[in-house]
């Protein structure tokens, strides 16, 4: 309250100050008396001020507050208002040259002091003036020159009057910030002196301290009028602009508040006359809408009726209510009892899977089984398929095609990387943001309770701890545990028993046990040459040739340039990388297509008469073998053999890899030394570090059969290597290949050309079984060997492949090494000439 008093009565006092200074302007008798020629110099900050006007200033505590109140005490009452050049500088510590030259002498009409301290100050502003002689020290005081306006005025000083009372008159309407003020300046003046006039209208202005300076600065009522006139134009330019952003912005704002209240009255109207529902009818007749050709159980219909009732009681602003809305959509949206008609015609489903791939005959015969079995057993129900194979051999595409034989809805995706469990079986209702698994979405999205669902790259999941989806998928692919499949956003059980499921990996050696054993192993074991051959000739050029707008007359690959492609940059069991040269070849002669028709300028019309033109016939880029480096550049393999004939000491291994079957050559040299010894080098694993200590400790003992005139390695270190050392190696099928080199080191003969080997090795001389048989031969085929030792339990997997993959490979079965020293060296151990036979024990 004292606040509101102390702000009235300064408002009160400034208002008396301002009619007082403007009558004292016409009432010269009751003038105060002349202002000294020297006074005391006050710096301002902000803004200068201009005769004829009353202002407060604030003044704290210090020399100044006492410099005022001896000032207000002498008669004059009088000090000098000079602006300082720089707004932030330090008013205790300015000199004269700090400040400019022109100022206003200002009287003290009243110290109104505050309760923090210090005190309000107002003054009357009366004359301008020169400082002429400053004085040293402290307070600043300097002797002045005043200023008197002349009385004379001109028309066209009476001109500029009327044009700044009419600009002020405008600026009112529009601003009404100075509104007190312009009233009293207004009912209080003559325009008899328009340099008054001009120093009170440049005074409402928001122009800069710079600009205020200069019009005080202006002695020539003529200048000084001018300058004020354009300032206040300025003003008023800038009051109308901000007038109309105003009147845009409340336009808006009451369009908006406008167009609610009919809409909620509209609302309102609709709803008395029963013209129109309101939210939560219109949720519930969707819901129900949803329901009425679907076949949903029992235990579900019960849960939404309960949350159909729980959702009429709800505010429709209220969070729950929301909660609650979503869970009914995703109850409702779910495909309950709608299954697409399969497809049962084998002759159908053999001709689709014929035109999506070549090939993989075990494959296609194993869905046809499925399609089969579902005619009569009334449909395909829920199997669980894992596509095994290196990364490009078609698994994502053969999963297209099996639902496309089959007439049902497909949905993919990657469970690669996963780590929380919750992206399978839900996040509960409880957290923000929960929603369904990928299983629910996956229903949502076809529509159909029996879609074929892809998990990709199932052996590349994560767990962390979120959880472990890999055991969360536990569920989800037991044929006797997902009939009751539950997720955790639902909370009731749902049948994925028709579901087929198909899982995808690269190896089957991160796949958790537990999760394996609930799978049917299909394997892709990738593609030799000639399949290679006829994908890209059936598939592989046709697609990407339309891809890249070219037609068949404009490109031709001959049959060698595809096959030096695939044998010389794209080795890999998979087409992936193979469709990407085939790409980059096609994008290459795009270029020169487009580049030839860009070269081709039109001639300029002859006046002679042309002959008639032949047009050219169109020119056809054909890729060939020698024209590939054009394309491709240098070949990346040159081959996969290192010695087009085999040194004594060096054996040809078959493995297998992720990426398909690679030769794998072992290396045996020996160093004399002191004592007998191996190792072992190129980063074997702990599995082939073993098979070379079987393989060493198996010649050792079985010396006196295949070596009978030699000695074992006496004071010899034996060095056996595995070329390219920096590709970690590891698996249970190097042993006989050990021996053998081992043996041709022995004897210091070289083993047979051409031949290549896999099996693993017991202490007692027999073969054990391998794995990756297609891609070894493959593998043995890619690197021109023509014989090959597989073990005689892998010989029904090797009668299971088709002719052409054997083709032109002689392979031999075999049970104990004898035989294996038979077939790789064949002068020395001819029919009968082994010292023990094969059956007797060696000890």
């Amino acid at each position: 309250m004292n606040e509101e008093k102390e702000i009235s009565q300064i408002d009160q006092e400034m208002e008396n100050a301002m009619i007082t200074s403007l009558e004292g302007s016409r009432k010269s008798n009751s003038a105060p008396a002349n202002p000294p020629n020297e006074i005391d110099i006050l710096p301002i900050l902000k803004r200068p001020f201009f005769p004829g006007m009353a202002a407060p200033i604030v003044v704290d505590p210090g020399p100044y507050y006492e410099l005022l109140k001896q000032i207000a005490k002498s008669d004059h009452k009088c000090l000098g208002l000079v602006l300082t050049k720089k707004e932030d500088a330090d008013i205790y510590s300015v000199n004269f040259k700090d400040l400019y030259s022109i100022g206003v002498v200002a009287r003290i009409l009243r110290i109104i002091p505050m309760e923090q301290g210090g005190a309000q100050v107002i003054l009357n502003m009366e004359k301008r003036f020169k400082i002429s002689k400053p004085k040293e020290g402290r307070p600043l005081r300097s002797t002045v020159k005043y200023h008197e306006d002349p009385k004379v005025i001109t028309k066209e000083l009476k001109a500029y009057s009327i044009s700044i009372i009419s600009t002020i008159k405008e600026l009112l309407k529009l601003n009404p910030l100075f509104k007190e003020e312009l009233q009293i300046f207004l009912s209080h003046s003559d325009f008899t002196e328009p340099g008054k006039l001009a120093d009170f209208a440049v005074a409402l202005t928001t122009a800069s301290r710079e600009e205020l300076q200069e019009v005080l600065e202006t002695f020539s009522i003529e200048g000084r009028v001018d300058k004020s006139l354009t300032l206040l134009k300025n003003e008023l330019d800038l009051s109308i602009l901000q007038n109309s952003i105003n009147q845009k912005i409340e336009a808006t704002i009451s369009k908006s508040q406008k167009d609610f209240f009919l809409k909620e009255q509209l609302k309102t109207i609709k709803k008395e006359l029963g013209i129109e529902r309101d939210d939560k009818s219109i949720d519930r007749e969707k819901f129900e809408q949803r329901l009425k050709n679907k076949i949903v159980p029992q235990h579900v219909r019960e849960v939404i009726q309960e949350e159909l009732e729980k959702l009429s009681v709800l505010e429709v602003q209220s969070a729950e209510y929301a909660i609650s809305r979503g869970y009914l959509d995703w109850l409702t949206i779910i495909p309950w009892g709608i299954h697409s008609e399969e497809c049962n015609n084998l002759k159908v489903a053999k001709n689709v899977l014929a035109e999506d791939h070549y090939g993989l005959e075990d494959i296609k015969e194993r869905i046809l089984e499925f399609i089969g079995v579902g005619k009569l057993t009334k449909g395909v129900k829920g199997s669980i398929i894992c596509l095994s194979g290196p990364p490009g051999v078609g698994k994502t595409s053969i999963g297209r095609s099996i639902a496309r034989a089959l007439n049902r809805k497909f949905y993919r995706f990657s469970v690669g990387g996963m780590r929380d469990e919750a992206e399978i079986k839900g996040h509960r209702r409880t957290y923000i943001g929960a929603m369904p698994g990928k299983l629910i979405q996956a229903l949502k999205y076809c529509q159909t309770m029996n879609p074929v669902i892809m998990l990709d790259e199932v052996d590349k999941m994560g767990s962390s701890y979120h959880g472990d989806p890999a055991s969360a998928l536990l569920e989800v692919l037991d044929p006797e545990q997902n009939k009751e499949f539950l997720d955790h956003y639902l909370d009731v059980r749902c049948d994925l028993s028709n579901v087929l499921f198909i899982v995808t990996a690269n190896v089957l050696d991160t796949i958790p046990a537990p999760l394996l054993d609930r799978m049917e192993i299909l394997r892709l074991s990738g593609y030799i040459l000639e399949e290679k051959l006829e994908i890209a000739k059936r598939y592989l050029i046709p697609r990407n040739r339309k891809d890249m707008g070219l037609k068949a007359k404009d490109v031709n690959f001959s049959e060698d340039a595809l096959k030096k492609i695939i044998d010389g940059y794209a080795r890999e069991a998979g087409v992936r990388n193979f469709e990407n040269l085939i790409k980059k070849t096609l994008r290459k002669i795009a270029v020169r297509i487009v580049q030839s028709e860009e070269e081709k300028i039109p001639q300029k019309p002859s006046s002679k008469k042309r002959k008639k033109e032949i047009p050219k016939p169109h020119h056809q880029y054909r890729v060939t073998a020698n024209n590939l480096k054009e394309y491709l550049g240098k070949p990346l393999f040159t081959s996969d053999r290192f010695y087009d004939t085999t040194p004594i000491g060096v054996a040809t291994g078959l493995a297998w890899t992720s990426m398909g079957g690679a030769t794998l050559y072992i290396e045996a040299i020996k160093v004399t030394g002191e004592k007998t010894d191996m190792k072992l080098t190129g980063q074997a694993g702990q599995v082939m570090k073993e098979s070379s200590e079987i393989a060493w400790s198996y010649l050792h003992s079985a010396l006196t059969k295949y070596a009978k005139e030699f000695t074992f390695f006496e004071k010899t270190q034996v060095h056996i290597h595995i070329p390219e050392g920096a590709t970690p190696k590891d698996g249970p099928s190097a042993g006989i290949t050990m021996v053998t080199a081992l043996l041709s080191l022995l004897l210091g003969e070289p083993v047979l050309e051409d031949l290549g080997m896999t099996g693993e090795l017991t202490l007692t001389g027999r073969i054990l079984p391998i794995g990756g048989v297609k891609e070894k031969i493959v593998a043995a085929k890619r690197s021109k060997l023509k014989t090959l030792i597989f073990p005689k339990e892998n010989q029904r997997d090797v009668e299971e492949l088709p002719e052409y993959i054997r083709e032109g490979i002689d392979i031999h079965f075999v049970d104990h090494y004898d035989e294996v020293a038979k077939i790789a060296f064949p002068e020395r151990y001819r029919e009968g000439i082994l010292l023990v036979d094969s059956k007797d024990s060696f000890f």
